[in-house]
C-alpha cells in the first residue's frame, strides 16, 4: 500500500472519530434536556408543569434524533453510518413517550403555587436554551467535516459524495431544528414569567390571608370573615366608629386577597397555555406531541422538510452578515455561493472558505474583453502558481472592475495568527500582485519563524485601490476610502471569529499606512491586536486615535519618506504621540526594504504578527 493511499485512509478515520465525537456530545446534551425536565417537575406542577415537562422530554428526544444523522441514521436502513467507522453516540432510542403529559393533568393549588420555584424553573429553561445555542456551533463543525471530505481525495466517488450529501443534508435539518427549538423557547420564557407572577400572587393571597385571619381555598375563594367586635371605648359612638372603621379595614384586605388570589390562578393558567404553545410549536413542526418524538432520525426530516427556503437578503454590517450566514444551512449557503456570488464573495462577515468559493466562481466567469479581465489573468496566476508551490490559497476578494483583489495565504477560518498586509504607492493587481502576495509570503514566514507550530494566515490585501504615481499619493481620497474598506474587512475578520479568535496584525507600508490611519477613524475600535506602519508619510491619529493594543513603527534612515509630514505627522516622533514601538532598521534600507528577507525589520515584524515580540 503506498503512503498516498495510507494516507488518505488516515483522513476518512479522522473524520469518522470526528463525527462519533459530535453524536456522543448531542447525546450528553440530550442528557441535560432530560435533567432539565427533571428539574421542571420539582419547580412547578399542575397543568404549566405537565406541559413544561413534554417541552423537556421533546427537546430530549428531538436532540438525540440529531445525533443519530451523524451516527448512522443520515441514510435510510442498510447504507450504515455516514462515514465508515463512525460510531456516533451511544445510541439509544430516544423516548417513544412523555412522562408527564402522558397520564391526567391536575389543577394547582393556591399552596402550591406559593410553593412554585420559579428561579429553578428558569434555570432548566435556561438549560434548554443553552443547548440550542451549542446546536449552531455543533452544526458548524459537521459542516467541517462534509467541507474537509468534499475537498480531500480521501473518498473519491458516488460513496464518498453521497456522504458529504448526507451531511449537508443534516446540516439542513439541524438548522431548521434550532429554528423551532428557538421559537419555542419564546413561550418558554413567557411561561417562566407567569409562574413567577402565579407563585408571588399566592404567597401574598396566602399571607394576607392568614393575618384576617380567613380561610382561603383552593379556587381562590375566601371564606367567612371573622367579627369586628365593638371596641372597648367609654364613648359608645367612638367605639361603633373604630367598629365600622376595623370591618372596612378587613373588607380591604378580602378584596386585596381575593384579587391577588385571582390573579395567582390566573397567572398559573398563563404559565400553563404558555408551555402549551411551546409544545405545539415543537409539535407542529417536528412531529412531536405530548412529550412523543418522530421514531428515528428519518422520521424526524419527513416532519422538518428539506428547508430549502431562501432566506432574506444579508445585512449591511459585518456582524449582522455573520448572523446571517451562521443562521443557514449548508444547502441555503450552496445556493446563495452558486445564485450570488459576486454578492457572497465581497461580503464581509462571510468566512473567507464560503467567499473563496464564490469568487472562484467569478473568477471563472470573467470572460477576454470583459472589464477586469487583466486582473482576472494575474489573480488566476497568482493562484496557481502559488497552489503548485503547495501553498494553500484563499480568494477572499475578488472585484476585477474595480481592481480589487485579496488573497489569503493559509485559512483564514482557522488560523492562530492573521497579518494583513496593506501595500502603499504604485501597486495594482495587474503587475503587482505577485509581489504584494510574496510580501504577505514573507511575513507568513516570519511569524512562523517566531512561533514553529503556529497556524498563521496572512493576507495580500489589495481591497483598496493605491494611488498608482507618487504625486497621487499627496491626495488623500484613496486613503479615505481604502479606510473604509480596511475597517470593514477587519470587522468581518472578527465577526467570523468571534468563538475562535484569532491574533489580528496590520502590516502597511507607506500610503498602506495612510489608509489604516484613516481605518482608524472609523466608529469603534478597530478590530486589530496589533498595528505595523512602515516606512508612513505620517498619521494624523495618535496612539488613543488607533484603539489598538499594540502600535510599531519603522523608519529606515536612507528612506527619504519617513523624513516628510505629508499625512501627518512622523511616526517615529514622540510628539506625535502615537508611542509606537519601533522596530529595527540597517542603515542601508531604503523606502522599499522593511520586508526583504534577511532584514531585521522582517523578523521583527514576523514576532508582533505571532505575539512573540518583547516590545
Amino acid at each position: 500500500m503506498s503512503d498516498s493511499i495510507a494516507v488518505q485512509f488516515a483522513t476518512l478515520e479522522h473524520l469518522a472519530e470526528e463525527l462519533g465525537v459530535l453524536g456522543a456530545e448531542l447525546a450528553a446534551e440530550a442528557d441535560l434536556c432530560r435533567s432539565a425536565t427533571a428539574t421542571i417537575g420539582t419547580a412547578i406542577d399542575g397543568e404549566a408543569g405537565a406541559r413544561a415537562g413534554e417541552l423537556g422530554t421533546s427537546w430530549a428526544g428531538v436532540v438525540d434524533l440529531l445525533g443519530q444523522g451523524v451516527g448512522g441514521g443520515a441514510e435510510p436502513a442498510g447504507r450504515g453510518a455516514v462515514l465508515p467507522g463512525a460510531r456516533g453516540g451511544p445510541g439509544r432510542p430516544p423516548p417513544v413517550r412523555g412522562g408527564r403529559g402522558a397520564g391526567p393533568v391536575s389543577t394547582s393549588t393556591l399552596v402550591s403555587l406559593a410553593s412554585w420555584d420559579p428561579r429553578m424553573l428558569g434555570n432548566a429553561v435556561g438549560t434548554l436554551g443553552a443547548v440550542g445555542e451549542r446546536l449552531v456551533s455543533w452544526r458548524a463543525r459537521v459542516e467541517d467535516v462534509g467541507r474537509t471530505l468534499e475537498a480531500t481525495e480521501c473518498w473519491e466517488g458516488p460513496a464518498g459524495q453521497a456522504a458529504a450529501g448526507a451531511l449537508r443534508r443534516v446540516s439542513g435539518v439541524v438548522t431548521e431544528v434550532t429554528a423551532v427549538l428557538t421559537r419555542s423557547l419564546v413561550d418558554a420564557d413567557r411561561m417562566v414569567v407567569a409562574a413567577r407572577t402565579a407563585s408571588d400572587l399566592a404567597g401574598e393571597a396566602l399571607a394576607a390571608a392568614a393575618a384576617i385571619p380567613a380561610v382561603l381555598d383552593d379556587r381562590g375563594e375566601l371564606g367567612p370573615l371573622p367579627a369586628v367586635p365593638l371596641g372597648s371605648s367609654a364613648d359608645p359612638a367612638q367605639a361603633l366608629e373604630q367598629q365600622y372603621d376595623a370591618a372596612a379595614e378587613q373588607a380591604q384586605a378580602a378584596a386585596r386577597v381575593t384579587e391577588w388570589a385571582r390573579g395567582a390562578l390566573q397567572s398559573a393558567d398563563q404559565a400553563a397555555a404558555a408551555a402549551a404553545d411551546a409544545v405545539a410549536v415543537l409539535g407542529g413542526s417536528l412531529g412531536t406531541a405530548g412529550g412523543s418524538v418522530p421514531a428515528g432520525y428519518l422520521d424526524l426530516v419527513a416532519h422538518v422538510g428539506p428547508g430549502t427556503a431562501a432566506p432574506v437578503p444579508p445585512p449591511p454590517d459585518p456582524p449582522g452578515v455573520a448572523a446571517w450566514w451562521a443562521a443557514m444551512s449548508e444547502e441555503q449557503r450552496r445556493r446563495w455561493i452558486e445564485d450570488s456570488p459576486g454578492l457572497v464573495g465581497v461580503l464581509d462577515g462571510v468566512p473567507a472558505w464560503a467567499r473563496d468559493q464564490a469568487n472562484r466562481l467569478v473568477l471563472d466567469r470573467v470572460l477576454p474583453g470583459d472589464p477586469g479581465f487583466a486582473v482576472a489573468v494575474a489573480t488566476a496566476n497568482e493562484i496557481r502558481a502559488r497552489e503548485e508551490a503547495g501553498a494553500v490559497v484563499q480568494l477572499y476578494e475578488f472585484a476585477p472592475r474595480h481592481e480589487l483583489v485579496a488573497l489569503v495565504l493559509g485559512d483564514l477560518d482557522t488560523a492562530d495568527a492573521v497579518g494583513l498586509v496593506v501595500p502603499g504607492v504604485g501597486n495594482d493587481p495587474v503587475e503587482d500582485l505577485d509581489d504584494v502576495t510574496g510580501d504577505a509570503a514573507a511575513v507568513a514566514g516570519a511569524a512562523m519563524a517566531a512561533a514553529p507550530g503556529l497556524a498563521v494566515a496572512t493576507v495580500a490585501y489589495l481591497g483598496y485601490r493605491p494611488p498608482s504615481r507618487l504625486d497621487d499619493g499627496l491626495a488623500g481620497a484613496a486613503a479615505r476610502t481604502g479606510g473604509v474598506a480596511l475597517d470593514r474587512a477587519l470587522d468581518g475578520i472578527a465577526a467570523t471569529r468571534t468563538a475562535d479568535a484569532a491574533r489580528v496584525t496590520v502590516v502597511a507600508h507607506s500610503y498602506g499606512t495612510v489608509a489604516t490611519d484613516r481605518a482608524a477613524d472609523a466608529p469603534g475600535a478597530l478590530a486589530a491586536d496589533a498595528v505595523v506602519l512602515l516606512g508612513s508619510p505620517g498619521v494624523d491619529n495618535d496612539r488613543a486615535g488607533f484603539a489598538v493594543d499594540e502600535v510599531y513603527e519603522a523608519s529606515a534612515g536612507a528612506d527619504p519618506i519617513t523624513w516628510l509630514e505629508l499625512h501627518g505627522g512622523q511616526t517615529w516622533d514622540p510628539d506625535t504621540g502615537l508611542d509606537a514601538v519601533p522596530l529595527p532598521t540597517e542603515a542601508d534600507m531604503t523606502h522599499v526594504d522593511y520586508l526583504d528577507p534577511g532584514r531585521p525589520t522582517l523578523q521583527a515584524i514576523g514576532e508582533v504578527v505571532a505575539g512573540t515580540h518583547d516590545g
